[in-house]
C-alpha cells in the first residue's frame, strides 16, 4: 500500500463528509451522547480549525483537525481512519503532520480528548507511541469514565 499523503482540505467535499459521518456514528456507538465530542461538518468549519485529510492516490484514507485553543495551546480533533484502511500506517502520518503544523505554529503544547472504552484502544495507543500522556481535563472539558484526556510538550519547530 502506498503511503499516504496528508494536505489541509475542506471538511465539505462528499466523501469527507461521509467519513465524518462514519466517525460520528463510531463516536455514537461507543460513548454516551454527552460524552461524544467530536466535531461535526460545522464545528470543523469553525474559527481556529485547520482540517486535514489523508489521501492514497486521491482515495481517502483519514482525517484529522487541529483546534487552536489559548495561547500556545492546540487540541487534536476529529482524528479518524477509515476502517478498510487501519493498520496501513495513515493515522500516524496524520498526526505526524498535524505536531509539525502546532509546531510550527509556535504551540508548545498539543492535547487530545478520546474515548476510555476498549474501541479507543488503538487511538490511545497511537497517542503514547508519539508521546502524549494522560493528563486533567483541559479547556472546556469536565471529569468523565468515558473520557481520556492527553497531552503532549512540544518543543519548537528548527
Amino acid at each position: 500500500m502506498p503511503a499516504s499523503i496528508v494536505v489541509r482540505d475542506d471538511p465539505r467535499r462528499p466523501d469527507v463528509v461521509a467519513l465524518l459521518e462514519r466517525h460520528l456514528a463510531f463516536a455514537a456507538q461507543h460513548s454516551p451522547p454527552e460524552d461524544v465530542h467530536a466535531l461535526d461538518l460545522t464545528g470543523l468549519l469553525g474559527p481556529g480549525i485547520t482540517f486535514c485529510s489523508a489521501r492514497v492516490d486521491g482515495v481517502l484514507v483519514g482525517v484529522g483537525a487541529l483546534k487552536e485553543l489559548e495561547h500556545g495551546h492546540g487540541e487534536l480533533k476529529s482524528m479518524h481512519t477509515a476502517a478498510e484502511h487501519r493498520g496501513e500506517g495513515h493515522a500516524r502520518r496524520v498526526l505526524a503532520h498535524l505536531v509539525g503544523l502546532a509546531r510550527a505554529r509556535g504551540l508548545t503544547r498539543l492535547s487530545l480528548e478520546t474515548g476510555s472504552m476498549a474501541a479507543f484502544a488503538p487511538a490511545r495507543a497511537l497517542y503514547a507511541e508519539a508521546g502524549f500522556v494522560e493528563c486533567a481535563p483541559f479547556a472546556d472539558y469536565r471529569f468523565s469514565p468515558y473520557s481520556t484526556f492527553m497531552t503532549l510538550r512540544l518543543e519548537p519547530a528548527t
